[in-house]
């Protein structure tokens, strides 16, 4: 047999973290608002859109290292694949870091507490849906298994 793709665990993260970012939108934005007028709202949909673009990233570049290695996870391909993505992210980000600093229209520490509490809520999301993910560890064959009636 061979080992179980990662697809479902991926869904569901990206499920719960589209929702997560949807709310994190909605009350960052509100709250942003209220504190610091139209640039707090900006700096809360800002945040909260970032943060779900890189989880979609990150699945995604997982998804698609998954498909070119035909589930080997222990090829070269698939972390060529996965670290790729994680570069591109992090030069994303201080790309947007150095456009966005100074911008007036931009409220900083709206924006700032916004994607570090949409950092920590993607962590919480990945690890409950992995702990809820329901994966063998191992791939043993049962009696009555039988290869042959496939």
């Amino acid at each position: 047999m061979s080992a179980p793709a990662a697809n479902p665990f991926l869904s569901t993260s990206l499920k719960w973290g589209g929702l997560f970012a949807l709310g994190l939108a909605v009350v960052a934005g509100t709250i942003g608002f209220l504190v610091a007028g139209l640039p707090g709202l900006w700096a809360g949909l800002l945040g909260a859109g970032l943060a779900f673009l890189f989880l979609g990233l990150t699945a995604g570049s997982i998804i698609l290292g998954q498909r070119l290695t035909a589930d080997d996870p222990g090829s070269p391909l698939f972390f060529a694949v996965v670290l790729g993505a994680w570069l591109v992210k992090l030069v994303v980000f201080f790309i947007f870091m150095f456009w966005l600093r100074g911008q007036d229209w931009l409220d900083p520490w709206v924006f700032f507490l916004s994607v570090i509490v949409a950092v920590l809520g993607s962590l919480v999301i990945d690890v409950l849906a992995f702990q809820r993910s329901r994966m063998p560890y191992v791939d043993v064959a049962l009696p009555g298994d039988d290869k042959s009636e496939n």
